[in-house]
């Protein structure tokens, strides 16, 4: 008898052994931004996966066999679209789980390239002189739709719905868990509106046209855009036009985009009143937590205005 505590210790321990150990739902992104929207919804019952390394195109990732084979074994996949990740679409028509292209649910708002070059921007013509880097052309759809805080809530609600559906046991707290990144942004964007109001106005360019759903969403409108492809020097003639835009527009800011300034940056900004700064719109050194989307786009707002406060 002295023993049957023990016995029936052991055989607990042998029930709990038995039963099935409930997984997280395995998410993957194609892109970091949708995995700190993801880390937001899944806070607290797993931790969303990316696809691409930091630092790394989008428009131009070459897929290996071990990436094939992540969005091939992921329950759930993310990505923006084919406007953005064309690599993606032949190596989706494998994957046996939903794949969410996010440029199609209901609600996003979407702009196209011509939208702000031909209703907003007087020099057209020499925007369009200067080239477009990977098929940034008027009349496509601009995807980079994740730096409108509006487009990040619809991806959030469609990525609770989604985890509600994989992991039934815990759908209020993915409810809950949307219920606060929506709080979160709405005061988010108001200090983000008080902090950029009174930029308006003061003149930069970037290299890259990844910023417009940033900027329309705080009255921020770039001067012009230097959309040099990092295979493809630009002739005289393009570097000239680029120098008369930059001269035009006096004391201004020049945005590039991290891990690396192109070197026409300097060479442009020789001897004219321009500061260089960097825009990170795929939060390249944001932590993965539930709070960092919400860290993109604050840093995003101050580098805005740690260059453009000092002109």
């Amino acid at each position: 008898m002295s023993f049957r505590p023990v016995a029936l210790l052991t055989a607990a321990c042998a029930l709990l052994l038995s039963l099935p150990v409930r997984a997280e739902v395995s998410v993957l992104t194609s892109i970091k931004p949708l995995q700190l929207i993801a880390a937001a919804i899944q806070d607290g019952e797993g931790t969303p996966d990316v696809l691409l390394p930091p630092g790394a195109s989008p428009h131009s990732y070459s897929l290996r066999p071990s990436d094939i084979r992540r969005v091939r074994d992921a329950q759930l996949f993310y990505w923006v679209g084919q406007d953005l990740e064309n690599f993606l679409p032949k190596v989706l028509e494998s994957r046996k789980g939903p794949s969410i292209a996010v440029q199609d649910q209901a609600g996003m708002h979407l702009r196209k390239f011509a939208d702000f070059s031909e209703s907003n921007h007087p020099d057209h013509d020499d925007h369009d002189d200067l080239g477009h880097d990977h098929d940034h052309r008027p009349g496509m759809i601009d995807a980079h739709l994740w730096l409108l805080p509006a487009n990040a809530q619809v991806i959030a609600a469609r990525m609770a719905e989604d985890l509600a559906i994989a992991d039934p046991a815990n759908a209020s707290r993915y409810q809950a868990n949307l219920k606060a990144f929506d709080e979160r942004m709405e005061t988010l964007d108001a200090r983000l509106k008080q902090r950029i109001d009174p930029l308006k106005g003061k003149p930069f360019f970037v290299f890259h046209e990844a910023f417009d759903y940033f900027e329309e969403a705080y009255g921020l409108r770039h001067a012009g855009v230097f959309a040099v492809s990092a295979d493809v020097q630009p002739g005289a003639r393009h570097v000239a036009v680029m120098r008369a835009q930059l001269q035009k527009a006096g004391p201004s800011c020049i945005f590039s985009e991290p891990p690396i300034r192109p070197r026409l940056a300097d060479t442009l900004s020789q001897g004219l009143p321009v500061r260089l700064a960097e825009l990170d719109d795929l939060g390249v050194g944001v932590k993965v937590d539930a709070q960092g989307y919400e860290s993109l786009l604050g840093n995003l707002a101050d580098e805005f205005a740690g260059c453009l406060e000092k002109l």
